[in-house]
C-alpha cells in the first residue's frame, strides 16, 4: 500500500504566538470557528503539505502540540512580536524553505499555498495586496536564517522590511482576496461565524 507523501520539501510554519491584544488577549489560535478552534483549520490545510509542521506559540503549548510535529516558543517572554516566531521557526525548520502563515486566516486554500511555494528559490516570497505587503504570509530560504538573526541582534523588529531588505519577490494578491482574511478582532470572528465556512481546494 502506498503511503501519502508531502507535495513540497518544505517546513510550514503557524504563528500563534502574539498577544491577542484585538482579542482582549485571548489566544487567537484556540477560539473557535464553525465549531473547532482556529488553528485546526490551518492544521487540516497544511498538514498534507509537510512532515515539519510547527507552531510558534508563547502559551498552551499542551493544546497546540495536537495540531503540530514541534512547538517553539519565543527566545524572549515579553511577546516581542512575529518576527521572534519567525526567527524561533527558521532555527527549528528542517527544509530548505519555511512556509510562514498566520493562525487566524481560516479562509486560506491549498492552490494559494501551492503558488507560493512555486516560487520557492534563494529569496523570500512574500504575498502582496495592492501596495500592502503581507509578510505573515511568506515563503522564506532557510539559509537565510543567519541574516535574520543578525539583524534582529541589531533591534530589527519588522518582518516585512527586514525581508525586503533580503530581496524578497511578490506574490500579487487581489486586495478584497477573501482567502487572505485575518479574523483577528471579536467583530471579524463573530461576522465570520454565522458565514458559510471557507471553501477550500484541497
Amino acid at each position: 500500500m502506498s503511503t501519502a507523501k508531502p507535495l513540497a520539501n518544505v517546513s510550514i510554519l503557524l504563528l500563534a504566538g502574539g498577544r491577542g491584544q484585538r482579542m482582549g488577549g485571548q489566544d487567537k489560535g484556540l477560539l473557535e470557528w464553525h465549531g473547532q478552534p482556529l488553528i485546526a483549520h490551518l492544521h487540516a490545510l497544511t498538514r498534507p503539505l509537510t512532515d515539519d509542521l510547527i507552531i510558534s506559540c508563547n502559551r498552551n503549548a499542551e493544546r497546540y502540540r495536537a495540531y503540530a510535529d514541534r512547538v517553539v516558543e519565543d527566545a524572549e517572554s515579553d511577546f516581542p512580536g512575529p518576527l521572534a516566531g519567525i526567527r524561533a521557526g527558521l532555527a527549528l525548520a528542517r527544509h530548505p524553505h519555511l512556509l510562514v502563515l498566520p493562525c487566524d486566516s481560516p479562509c486560506l486554500d491549498r492552490a494559494l499555498l501551492e503558488e507560493l511555494l512555486s516560487m520557492a528559490g534563494e529569496q523570500p516570497v512574500i504575498l502582496r495586496q495592492g501596495e500592502h505587503w503581507q509578510p505573515l504570509f511568506s515563503l522564506l530560504p532557510t539559509n537565510l536564517s543567519a541574516a535574520i538573526e543578525a539583524a534582529w541582534q541589531t533591534g530589527e523588529r519588522s518582518p516585512q522590511r527586514l525581508l525586503r531588505q533580503l530581496g524578497a519577490k511578490a506574490l500579487d494578491c487581489a486586495v478584497d482576496d477573501p482567502r487572505l482574511a485575518n479574523l483577528n478582532t471579536p467583530e471579524l470572528l463573530s461576522n465570520a461565524a454565522v458565514s458559510t465556512p471557507c471553501s477550500r481546494i484541497n
